[in-house]
């Protein structure tokens, strides 16, 4: 009888931890852990942590690559500010891991663990394509390529992609839950999107809009060493350590703390329906359907962003200056996107002197009247990326939308010989300003307005013809 596998091994770790508790016997085999009672149970606990794993690394990581946040004090990866991504870099082959981690711990669920365990729901079998394909999704969306099997061939995003939308399938198939099937099919959308296939991306993103308020968080657990460690970094922490770009101040901190830390772990929501308005608007947009896209991106302020909650926080341990800089504005300062831009009010918000109203799921201070004024397509297409700048920010997604993607890791390489030269180097694209200039700013103290360097969503917009970024253009 053979000893317990790494994938088995790893699985009882993460289910362990997740379930507060440990495992008798170290050196239990295959088979005797795959007749234990309910082991699908156990199985999708282990692999519901490995989620929570991957969105710490990937969260992390791609946060501070993008303008919206600088490493401030961290140990956090040092250079991503920059951006500088090499594939020797520790923090690249650790979240290509935990990616594939969670890829192979799905598909041991799916092709052996489902067929061990005749108590088996098709729920759990959906569950696992699920994840499985959302492993698939993080591989083409953050990657020049990663393989689709242990030392196999590197996969192409559009690879990746295809993989995940037969998986998502096979979950709603199996899905019995009409709000998770929802879900599934806005993640089938965001593929889609991806892809440039803006036929089919509006379908599932009209379909998946059913439900306006619609909503797939991930949980964390502080207790049994899968804490938001995002949620450190933005709070918890008795040390200031990421700060976000001062435009974005009035939406930090998205995840926080009230009591105990280690059992007030605030989820990431991942799935949302903003994105199915989002993708809509901008498929409109650039067809050249302005109205249209006006019409939609109102409705997502009213009918959803206007819904979503939000809370008062005491944040007055707040000081932004980590060491790094010791510049940020700690009071109601004024903002100006760049500097051709208006001075703006309400960015900045003043932590010293009340409680201020934070967004949990979804913020933003694009208007109702700014979208009204938007009559073009750069226009439009600005605010679009404003919008996705804002709702999704510390959730992981404004990396991509810049069109930048990680390579393929060193150690991958070693281990590898599928792995070519072209696979080892980052794509960032030509018009990413370089030495930390998506994060910079000035704040002139006198006029109490503090100035942004660039304004990474005009920028994008100017070059909205490039390959890596706006799918419906190119």
């Amino acid at each position: 009888m053979k000893k317990i596998s790494k994938n088995i091994f790893i699985a009882l770790i993460l289910s362990a931890a997740l379930l507060g508790c440990k495992k008798d016997n170290p050196n239990i085999t295959d088979d005797v852990y795959l007749t234990t009672t309910n082991v699908t149970t156990t199985w999708l606990t282990g692999l519901r942590r490995q989620m929570a794993l991957v969105m710490n690394q990937t969260i992390t990581n791609t946060e501070l690559v993008s303008d919206n946040y600088f490493n401030n004090r961290t140990l956090s990866n040092k250079v991503f500010d920059i951006p500088q991504i090499d594939n020797f870099d520790l923090d690249v082959n650790t979240i290509q891991s935990s990616i594939q981690r969670l890829r192979e711990l799905s598909e041991y669920g799916l092709s052996t663990v489902v067929a061990a365990d005749a108590t088996t729901t098709n729920n759990q079998k959906a569950e696992m394509h699920f994840i499985n394909a959302y492993s698939h999704l993080l591989s083409g969306e953050l990657f020049v390529g990663l393989p689709g099997s242990a030392k196999g061939v590197v996969l192409t995003p559009a690879q990746h992609y295809s993989i995940t939308i037969a998986e998502l399938d096979l979950a709603i198939s199996l899905q019995s839950d009409a709000n998770e099937k929802l879900a599934y099919t806005l993640l089938k959308a965001r593929v889609y999107y991806n892809l440039g296939n803006a036929a089919q991306a509006r379908i599932f993103a009209t379909a998946a809009m059913a439900n306006p308020l619609l909503l797939k968080q991930q949980a964390f657990d502080g207790q049994n060493g899968a804490a938001n460690t995002f949620q450190t970094y933005l709070f918890s922490s008795t040390t200031n350590e990421f700060a976000p770009l001062p435009r974005l101040d009035f939406l930090d901190p998205k995840y926080y703390n009230t009591g105990t830390i280690a059992l007030d772990q605030k989820p990431v929501s991942y799935i949302k329906s903003e994105e199915a308005y989002l993708i809509v608007a901008e498929i409109q947009a650039s067809q050249n359907d302005f109205s249209g896209a006006q019409t939609t991106l109102r409705n997502l302020l009213n009918d959803v962003v206007a819904k979503r909650p939000i809370v008062s926080l005491n944040d007055t341990k707040e000081t932004r200056n980590g060491g790094n800089r010791n510049d940020y504005p700690l009071t109601a300062a004024k903002v100006k996107f760049d500097a051709n831009d208006i001075e703006r009010n309400g960015y900045v918000l003043n932590r010293k002197v009340a409680n201020i109203n934070v967004s949990t799921i979804s913020g933003t201070m694009v208007t109702i009247n700014e979208i009204n004024n938007a009559t073009t397509q750069d226009a439009l297409l600005y605010l679009i990326y404003r919008l996705r700048q804002e709702i999704f920010i510390a959730e992981g997604r404004r990396m991509t939308d810049l069109g930048i993607k990680y390579p393929v890791s060193q150690t991958e390489q070693l281990n590898n010989s599928n792995v070519k030269p072209a696979d080892l180097v980052a794509q960032i694209p030509s018009f990413i300003p370089l030495a930390r200039g998506m994060d910079d700013f000035t704040n002139n103290l006198t006029t109490g307005v503090v100035t942004m360097k660039f304004d990474m969503n005009k920028v994008l917009v100017a070059n909205k013809t490039a390959k890596e970024i706006f799918p419906f253009i190119n």
